[in-house]
């Protein structure tokens, strides 16, 4: 029987500490453990913490946004520069062009119109970088036959034409497009590992059985090391088989689009709750908000029942938050990345609002922190940065008073995927997914940065570095 012995860990502020991990746990924690067979790892003073757990991104997107050309700042600031970069773009096996990343200031409002005169040649579907809205261009209109095609996301104009704007239709998007093979998830997988995330929720809603697949397939051939829970499980459908994959609640959409009735959203809910599975609703405004507090009064709640992203959340409905017992799910990334567009395009009475955490953690809301990647930063450690700063990339400040000191911030990315906002920790028993760092805890989280991460251990193998 082999495993391995880590030698002089800090853990948990302690140092000279030594971890026995055998069989996929940690075995055993003290000062000079004897060896008994096992490697030996050094870990030179440095913090050993739990993997690190995104809680929200979408790996098959994450892998898809790698093939694709940016199409918004920084990459991309205005028009010349766009249509200069949909030209450059190398197309997909089927003659496409996939761009990601857009948004209004680079070149307005764009629907097929104004795409042709960027790029007309190819067809084109360029992602708002919202995740929300595809833009697509005459030609892929007509590729795809959208003028023959009845779905509720297809923008019409006054005579029944599409518009090229198709809202929260990626189900529809992939019925239509040709079928490619799936992207490969192993550049995806050894990122998150460098990163120090040993499991990921997968975010997607209405996961497509070939999508579920593509990621179980390349759990089960090691391209994918990380444990991924899915939110987009199917209700009728049973768990992945595979190990480390497993089932999280379902995720709805409130789309701000198309706000749904009071009475549809509840009885999703319901139908959620009666499969035995608790809601992670993705939920952006204060109405849609509003909406899904009372969708939950007539469903009625069930433990683990989630908020995926609360982008905007008003003082008074923090309170009705805990008393639901609702776990939030947010990406303080953001405002590293898109806080001077909340900053001029967001009322400034509800600044104040935008992307909480310190006053949800201090009302009793369970907090975790996660990425939303490819939509958000990937790197954990930044998202924690912007979480303690709260600053946007001029440097100005998104509601202060909701900074998290370091050590909370880490903690909301330690959190159990079985129950977030409570942070796993070092201890006898646990999985052995392990993050060495190449310094202390407290030297790391004065200045977090992914350059801290020396090693990773998923399952007691190692992963990343040495």
């Amino acid at each position: 029987m082999t495993g391995v012995l880590l030698r002089n860990a800090e853990v948990d502020g302690r140092a000279g500490v030594d971890l026995r991990l055998r069989d996929g746990r940690i075995a055993e924690i003290g000062p000079s453990l004897d060896r008994r067979g096992e490697d030996e790892l050094d870990c030179r003073g440095g913090a050993a913490l739990p993997g690190l757990w995104d809680a929200h991104l979408h790996l098959l997107a994450l892998a898809a946004a790698d093939r694709s050309v940016l199409c918004g700042p920084p990459a991309v600031d205005d028009r010349a520069a766009l249509a200069a970069a949909l030209g450059a773009a190398a197309a997909d096996p089927s003659g496409w062009v996939r761009g990601v990343g857009y948004i209004e200031t680079v070149a307005g409002d764009l629907d097929a119109t104004a795409l042709d005169r960027l790029h007309a040649v190819r067809p084109v579907r360029m992602q708002h970088r919202s995740g929300a809205l595809w833009m697509l261009n005459s030609a892929a209109i007509e590729w795809l036959r959208l003028a023959g095609t009845d779905a509720p996301g297809i923008e019409r104009d006054g005579a029944g034409r599409p518009t090229g704007r198709l809202w929260r239709s990626d189900a529809e998007l992939r019925r239509l497009l040709p079928q490619d093979p799936p992207p490969d998830l192993r550049a995806v997988g050894d990122r998150l590992t460098r990163l120090g995330i040993t499991a990921v929720t997968d975010a997607t809603p209405d996961l497509a059985p070939e999508a579920l697949a593509a990621v179980t397939d390349a759990m089960k051939s090691g391209a994918l090391p990380q444990r991924v829970q899915f939110l987009g499980v199917p209700l009728d459908q049973p768990a992945p088989g595979v190990p480390g994959a497993s089932v999280g609640p379902y995720k709805i959409v409130i789309a701000d689009s198309a706000l749904p009735g009071l009475d549809d959203l509840a009885a999703r809910i319901a139908g959620a709750h009666a499969a035995g599975r608790p809601v992670a609703v993705h939920c952006v405004t204060r109405a849609a908000l509003v909406l899904l507090l009372a969708a939950l009064d007539v469903a009625g709640p069930l433990s683990g029942d989630r908020i995926e992203h609360a982008a905007l959340v008003p003082e008074e409905l923090v309170p009705d938050l805990a008393r639901r017992g609702l776990t939030v799910v947010t990406q303080p990334g953001f405002l590293a990345h898109r806080g001077e567009d909340y900053l001029d395009g967001v009322p400034e009475d509800e600044h104040r609002d935008l992307y909480r955490c310190r006053s949800l953690l201090s009302a009793g809301v369970p907090l975790a922190l996660s990425s939303d990647a490819p939509y958000g930063p990937l790197d954990p450690w930044a998202v924690i940065e912007a979480a303690v700063t709260r600053r946007t990339a001029a440097g100005r400040v998104v509601a202060g008073d909701e900074r998290l000191d370091p050590r909370q911030a880490l903690a909301a990315y330690l959190a159990d995927p079985a129950a977030p906002g409570t942070p796993r920790r070092i201890r006898t028993g646990a999985v052995a997914d392990v993050v060495l760092l190449d310094r202390p805890s407290s030297t790391v989280l004065a200045g977090p940065d992914a350059g801290a991460v020396r090693a990773v251990l998923i399952g007691g193998r190692l992963r990343s570095g040495t």
